[in-house]
């Protein structure tokens, strides 16, 4: 017995759904669209924060951790398997759009 399973990784979701419109302030039907994720930094908060403490105190001595110079390299290893979801979703009565809150993460979204 040979089970496939390509699509366990694969988020199904329908391309309408009814939801409530913030806008129209009603129940409403809303059409479902995904956006790609876009990056806004290379570098996390916590390794910004990191390589500011280091590059602050910088050459002077005696200052344990913080004499040393600054880093190359402050990313953290590893990289996560998933994205996060970013959904849309649009009004079908005043055409307006709006985000969902937070994703859930998948490695892929399909629309049914």
């Amino acid at each position: 017995m040979v089970s496939d399973f390509s699509d366990i990784d694969t988020m199904k979701l329908p391309k309408l759904a009814k939801r409530l419109c913030p806008h129209c302030k009603k129940h409403t039907e809303h059409k479902i669209a995904q956006n790609k994720k876009k990056t806004a930094s290379s570098l996390t908060y916590g390794s910004k924060v990191r390589a500011k403490r280091r590059g602050k105190a910088r050459g002077a001595g005696n200052q344990g951790r913080y004499s040393k110079p600054a880093v190359t390299k402050f990313k953290m290893t590893g990289k996560k398997v998933t994205k996060k979801t970013d959904l849309r979703y649009e009004c079908k009565e005043c055409k307006k759009k709006h985000m969902q809150k937070s994703g859930i993460r998948a490695k892929r979204v399909e629309f049914v």
